[in-house]
């Protein structure tokens, strides 16, 4: 199925009581809280398996000149010292995914220098101690600030890295009103719960890898080209993640080098990440610089749009963080211009991180609109709807959905928007307190995907495809859907996913992974429904399947008489012209409330709101789950998260969980989401949209401007710690004196 027109009803719609939308509990849950649900690291289907232990590098730069291994390889236990000097033969790298051990080049801090193979774990870490490597250390390229002039014009990911439309320097000169402010985001890692993981074993001249991964089909293409081998003699088993939010879309060196590890030894090799070598073998968001100009006139309408966004990543790799494209369709104005350039450092592998763009983009744009309707004295929200488009400013298609206005709205009267006062004039004690809020948005892309479906005599249903669920509540949304379309309750439908011998799915990532498996079990479910009456010669018109059974007419026959024998269907969606004639985002509100010591400038949330729409909603337990834990991202964001680089050695100095700051439970007090009704016909047949990633959209923006509000103090360098606070009150005490 493509989607090439708009979707009439479906049998979702004929029961809106039914199983899609309510709030189902995880269905693999008591397997997880059991320990029953095994996660790659703990995998036991391939037995005795060897351990495998990465040597990063200790510069940022500059060649190996020599590496001596040989007390490693007589250390007790060792079975295999992989470097530069014999590691296997590779291929080409694809997309983020890098041949390992290549050459004695040092582009990164934490790049593998070597890999120790021995008996056990700890025999493994003890041989990888004793590698001695002798380097000519060169002196590193580590801030983007201070790199800037070798910033360049990236190659095009999903979108070009730059778009103009009318002449955006006439306008601005000419607006009555400018804003011209510079906001910083810094590097931020993804500190999920699983460290990555991989078993890998071969079998004959192809290989099987029990790994954390979000995406095993793009994976498996990519190895493919790794491993000089055909993808389909790549196999990736990943049933369940211990979180991901971006780490895992790619395959990280630890699984490419268990895989030549394994080659050699002909065993299985066993390896994770250790949580000081996530910050540095494994990717994270880059930090962005970012100069947001707005030109408008005195009621607040903007004639000019201009943002720009500077990143960095290791040299050769090329990706950037799209931080402007949201402001390409976020509001209304004739003239703009959005422009990203990255630039090349010593730094590890930048990548994307939950919300890629829009995440880091609405901090700082969202920011910037508050700045303008505070400098124009009009309400933030008002001044949002005064520029609400009435279609996309770019792309001069319509919406399929857009319920921006009624998020800002219903949010405004559920946190109590009305009782906000002016910046700096509401303090309780010595909590200086503020409210803000900020919109959130969302691409909402259908990515190619497939689901297999059988129906077995004993009245379950199988569904198989490889789609994973990185915590996100996948097993449990397709459960419902299928259960949904077949009549069947949940305990009559097993889910099997994460594995690349299943049909193709997307994975998880990018807010398309429950549109797209969801569409394509969907589709897949249709045409069982089919066979199904065509096997009990039933009349499709009006037939209806509920409890086991599909009635037409007068007749009734259950599943498994209908199913005896077993009866299987496959189905597929595909994106078509919907994608190009509407412009398909989901869209929100956060509200924030926020305490400011008015002493030390410690900050404290209160309260925070999220109102969201998101099309039709698959799980009403699930997708709360993921707009909080958005929010909390958020949260983190504004005012803890920040890989701190130390610009000598280039790297970051903050690499543990101990000294990287996350939020904790005591960091959010009050925390809330709401979904308002919505469906769209355009986006799939689910008529659902992406949720996983809209929540974190915008929502640090919300934080921000609250602590304005609070303060009257505007901090445009994220994360906003006391000491930021602090410098902003030593300088509102500097303007008074001066005005005495």
């Amino acid at each position: 199925m493509e989607m090439n027109q708009p979707i009439g009803r479906t049998p979702l719609d004929d029961r809106p009581d039914g199983l899609v939308g309510k709030p189902l509990d995880r269905v693999e849950g008591p397997l997880k809280v059991t320990g029953h649900a095994p996660y790659a690291y703990e995998t036991r289907a391939l037995k005795n398996p060897a351990y495998g232990y990465i040597v990063p590098a200790s510069i940022a730069a500059g060649t190996i000149q020599a590496i001596d291994a040989e007390a490693a390889r007589r250390a007790p236990g060792t079975i295999l010292v992989l470097t530069h000097e014999n590691v296997p033969e590779q291929g080409e790298k694809k997309e983020q995914v890098w041949p390992q051990l290549q050459g004695t080049e040092i582009k990164f801090y934490g790049q593998p220098v070597a890999f120790v193979v021995a008996e056990t774990f700890e025999q493994a870490r003890a041989a990888a101690m004793l590698m001695k490597v002798r380097y000519d250390a060169a002196k590193p390229r580590a801030l983007l600030k201070d790199n800037m002039a070798a910033a360049y014009e990236p190659k095009p990911m999903n979108s070009p890295p730059d778009s103009k439309l009318g002449d955006f320097d006439a306008a601005f000169a000419a607006a009555p009103v400018k804003l011209d402010v510079e906001y910083t985001t810094p590097p931020q890692i993804h500190a999920q719960m699983e460290p990555h993981a991989t078993i890998a074993s071969w079998e004959g001249d192809g290989v099987v890898l029990y790994t954390s991964n979000q995406m095993p089909n793009r994976g498996q293409k990519a190895l493919g080209s790794v491993l000089k081998l055909a993808p389909e003699k790549v196999r990736i088993v990943s049933p369940y993640i211990g979180g991901g939010f971006g780490a895992k879309l790619q395959v990280q060196p630890e699984a490419t080098l268990a895989i030549l590890a394994s080659k050699v030894i002909q065993r299985p090799v066993k390896v994770a990440l250790t949580r000081q070598q996530e910050f540095h073998v494994a990717t994270h968001r880059t930090d962005t610089i970012q100069r947001i100009r707005l030109g408008a006139d005195k009621d607040g309408k903007l004639s000019a749009i201009s943002h720009e966004s500077w990143s960095d990543t290791a040299e050769g790799d090329g990706f950037f963080e799209t931080s402007a494209n949201v402001t390409r369709s976020l509001y209304a104005a004739q003239n703009r211009v959005t422009r990203h350039r990255l630039v090349n450092l010593n730094m590890p592998i930048a990548s994307s991180m939950r919300a890629p763009g829009e995440a880091v983009g609405q901090l700082a744009f969202e920011c910037a609109m508050d700045e303008l309707a505070e400098h124009l004295k009009i309400d933030p929200i008002e001044l949002r709807v005064r520029n609400e488009p009435t279609e996309d400013p770019e792309k001069k298609v319509p919406f399929s959905t857009r319920q921006l206005v009624p998020c800002m709205r219903e949010g405004a009267r559920l946190f109590g928007w009305d009782k906000r006062q002016a910046a700096g004039s509401r303090r309780e004690g010595n909590w200086l307190v503020g409210m803000g809020m900020s919109a959130a948005a969302r691409l909402n892309p259908l990515m190619p995907s497939a689901a297999k479906v059988r129906l077995g005599p004993d009245g379950v249903l199988v569904v198989r495809m490889a789609m994973t669920d990185p915590g996100t509540g996948t097993y449990t949304i397709l459960t419902q859907i299928a259960g949904e379309m077949l009549g069947l309750p949940p305990e009559r439908v097993r889910v099997e996913m994460g594995d690349t011998d299943f049909p193709f799915a997307a994975g998880s990532g990018g807010s398309f992974g429950a549109g797209s498996s969801g569409s394509a079990l969907y589709v897949a479910c249709e045409n069982l429904r089919e066979a199904l009456l065509k096997a009990g010669d039933l009349n499709p018109e009006g037939a209806t399947f509920r409890d086991g059974a599909v009635t037409s007419g007068n007749r009734t026959e259950t599943l498994t008489d209908l199913a005896k024998n077993g009866l299987e269907a496959t189905g597929e969606i595909k994106p078509g012209e919907m994608k190009q004639k509407f412009s398909q985002y989901s869209y929100g509100a956060h509200f924030a409330e926020i305490g400011v010591d008015a002493d030390t400038g410690e900050i404290r949330l209160r309260r925070m709101l999220g109102v969201f729409t998101g099309g039709r909603i698959l799980n009403a337990k699930t997708a709360r789950s993921q707009a909080i834990g958005g929010m909390t991202f958020g949260v983190g964001a504004a005012l803890m998260e920040d890989a701190v680089v130390d610009s000598r050695y280039s790297f970051f100095v903050n690499h543990d969980m101990a000294e990287y700051h996350v939020p904790v439970h005591a960091d959010i007090p009050a925390i809330d989401a709401v979904f308002l009704p919505e469906l769209d016909d355009k986006a799939n047949p689910l008529k659902s949209k992406g949720l996983g990633e809209l929540g974190i959209c915008g929502a640090g923006a919300a934080l921000a401007n609250a602590i304005h509000n609070a303060t009257g103090i505007r901090i445009r360098e994220y994360p906003m710690t006391l000491d930021k606070v602090l410098k902003g009150f030593e300088e509102q005490e500097g303007q008074a004196q001066r005005r005495t």
